[in-house]
């Protein structure tokens, strides 16, 4: 690499998204995950008191009051929704800013996209396992919708030809950027964000520089966004479970928990595989892993979104695991885009707990197409709760299980949003202590010098106080 071009990387080095990450802590310090669960417990009775089998209001006054207690929850979602597809850019973008040099970032790109891959093959492998050992589908009865089953195919076809593949990864470049913001194709907004990180890299310091602190005004506006729904948090969740429970029944959501034990079974040995692989690749302790990460998995167990923690993330990553900057900022946003193994998992054991419960038994090739699916369909998926619900429902139509199934296990789904949310988290800090170790580099001065910044900006943080006010 000239010279010049060096100097440019080096120069264009911006601020981590590790310095909001102080509110962010303080919520884990003010124990909004037992807040959460709190609001969860609260919820389950208060859905139980003004349901159909509470008697205490009459039904259509219990849906109405349904209704206003879940307003919390849907503010929460929209707000998180609404700021995904901006935060996941800037960060995508000024993490690629951040690299090193283009022959790190080549490096780092290849192997964290397979990394990522591999892993969320792996873990909807493992809930195809977990599920089919466990055979939740079989303990429920009185829940099947009344659609019937549509008939299986034995051997279900590829949905892509090779014939298609050129025009397939075409489609990946947005001919209309906006457009794809718009409609929420998030594969098409990363390959995107990579190419204008790498555009922005290979310019000149001067025209760079502005686009660069507009992006980071960028990702300070979208987590003051988050700071205001974090507020919500408990709230949410209480109203939400109310809703819940008062249209189907305490009873149908405590049927379900052997369903709910199973994707738990599955992503406690996905965490166990993340634990053997540091173990035996970089030689980390587990429970020094488990003890270095447990605020930011806490909080991405209470707010059910990879993308709101980014910050604490990228913090934990440099902090307690020792990874440089040029690294977290790249494989954090990139794997909270991405990197969704612990969706993966849940919806393999959800696609044979569903088809369980309509007798339908699956091939082994429906089960290699629910992997494919799954590893497809979660590749580019928002950040952001409840998005694996509607991931599900095409994995369930592609294996020829009525979408209608998803109906099954919408009660429960917001235990199992924050639990897989953990896993989705733990899979990026994994990748980012690999990563450290695989791929080289020569940015001490620089790495130094970002984490003075990121320090100083801490601390101007706490001075001001948790929210900037």
């Amino acid at each position: 690499m000239n010279e010049p071009l060096q100097r440019a990387v080096d120069l264009l080095q911006p601020r981590s998204l590790r310095h909001l990450s102080s509110y962010l802590q303080g919520l884990v310090q003010n124990r909004l995950w037992l807040k959460v669960l709190i609001g969860m417990a609260l919820g389950l009775s208060v859905g139980v008191v003004i349901g159909p089998a509470g008697g205490l209001v009459e039904p259509a006054t219990g849906a109405t009051i349904g209704n206003w207690l879940a307003f919390p929850g849907r503010l929460f979602l929209a707000a998180i929704q609404m700021i995904v597809v901006p935060l996941v850019v800037a960060s995508i973008v000024r993490g690629l800013a951040a690299s090193e040099n283009l022959e790190q970032l080549r490096a780092l790109g290849v192997r964290v996209t397979l990394f990522f891959v591999v892993t969320t093959a792996l873990a909807a492998a493992i809930g195809l396992f977990v599920g089919n050992v466990m055979d939740p589908g079989r303990m429920v009865t009185g829940l099947k919708p009344a659609e019937q089953p549509v008939a299986v195919a034995s051997e279900p076809g590829v949905a892509v030809g090779m014939t298609s593949i050129p025009e397939v990864l075409i489609d990946l470049l947005p001919g209309n950027p906006l457009s794809a913001m718009v409609e929420g194709e998030m594969l098409q907004i990363v390959v995107f964000s990579i190419v204008l990180g790498v555009a922005l890299v290979s310019m000149s310091p001067t025209l760079a520089r502005p686009m660069l602190e507009l992006l980071g005004s960028l990702q300070e506006v979208c987590m003051t966004v988050v700071r205001w729904a974090m507020r919500l948090a408990p709230y949410a969740v209480f109203g939400l479970m109310a809703q819940l429970t008062s249209k189907i029944g305490l009873g149908a959501i405590l049927g379900l928990g052997f369903y709910v034990i199973t994707v738990v079974v599955g992503l406690a040995l996905m965490m166990v595989v993340y634990l053997i692989m540091l173990r035996l690749l970089v030689s980390v302790r587990p429970f020094k892993f488990l003890s270095d990460t447990r605020d930011v998995l806490l909080l991405a167990f209470s707010t059910s979104s990879s993308a709101a923690v980014m910050p604490l993330s990228i913090k934990t990553a440099e902090e307690k695991l020792g990874v440089r900057p040029s690294i977290t900022q790249f494989v954090i946003p990139l794997g909270a885009t991405i990197n969704m193994n612990g969706t993966a998992l849940y919806q393999s054991v959800a696609t044979v707990f569903i088809a369980g419960v309509y007798g339908i038994d699956l091939s082994l090739a429906s089960m290699a197409l629910v992997v494919a699916m799954a590893v497809g369909a979660s590749i580019g998926s928002p950040a952001t709760p409840g998005v694996g619900i509607v991931i599900l429902s095409m994995v369930l139509g592609a294996v020829g299980i009525p979408a209608a199934g998803v109906a099954l296990i919408m009660g429960v789904d917001r235990i199992l949003d924050m639990c897989r949310t953990v896993i989705n988290v733990t899979g990026d800090l994994v990748a980012c202590r690999l990563m450290e170790k695989w791929v080289g580099g020569q940015g001490d001065a620089t790495v130094s010098i970002d984490r003075e910044a990121s320090r100083t900006s801490d601390a101007q943080m706490e001075e001001t106080g948790p929210a900037g006010t």
